[in-house]
């Protein structure tokens, strides 16, 4: 576990939690100062975070309670521009702005980006700037795929305060019906293959009847 993580995550009632609970001991050693804080995005990060289609993110509302939602759109439409920058184009959804709205008043974010068919977990917290589409029209363009039909409002940009890796336990496997045709497609071939015989020997012993 990186420092960084550490730090923001091992608040005092957390740490008398895991005293209580007898794990203090074994946590402490990620925040020693010689733990590297490790809170830049490095080319693994980079690129799982290009190959996620969709992420859960969490804000908190001024009455400070948690709001999560799933957001999705095209495979990379979070986008890392540099190593502790992330952004993506937000796209009109039912209007509520929750997420938005939160954001104006408390910039704290957290991101839980999932790789289910690998089992892969990476937690990001970080920091929210809003842009709205006329204000940066360039930076919506990068972040836009123009195949995607959906318009985007505004941008959001994700300075990179944290971040760390899970464990696989408990994480689930499950595939998106492109991601099981992939493992689908040998199948299909083979059954293909063996229909084209067996047509092939029907056709054979039909000609010697």
């Amino acid at each position: 576990m990186p420092r960084a993580f550490a730090e923001i995550a091992f608040t005092p009632a957390v740490r008398a939690m895991q005293a209580k609970q007898g794990s203090a001991d074994s946590y402490a050693k990620f925040l020693r100062p010689d733990v590297d804080r490790a809170d830049r995005l490095g080319e693994k990060e980079d690129s799982f975070i290009r190959a996620r289609d969709g992420f859960y993110q969490a804000t908190i509302s001024e009455a400070g309670w948690p709001y999560v939602q799933f957001r999705g759109g095209p495979v990379g439409f979070l986008n890392p521009l540099d190593e502790k920058t992330i952004a993506y184009a937000d796209f009109r959804g039912n209007r509520q702005y929750l997420s938005v709205g939160n954001m104006t008043e408390n910039d704290k974010i957290a991101l839980i980006l999932m790789d289910y068919p690998n089992r892969r977990r990476l937690k990001i917290w970080g920091r929210t700037q809003i842009i709205d589409g006329g204000d940066d029209p360039a930076l919506i363009a990068r972040l836009h795929d123009n195949a995607y039909r959906a318009q985007p409002e505004r941008a959001v940009i994700i300075t990179v305060e944290a971040f760390d890796w899970n464990c696989p336990q408990h994480i689930p496997q499950r595939l998106t019906m492109e991601e099981l045709q992939l493992h689908l497609a040998p199948l299909h071939a083979e059954l293909a293959s063996l229909k084209e015989e067996l047509a092939h020997m029907r056709a054979q012993n039909a000609s010697e009847k």
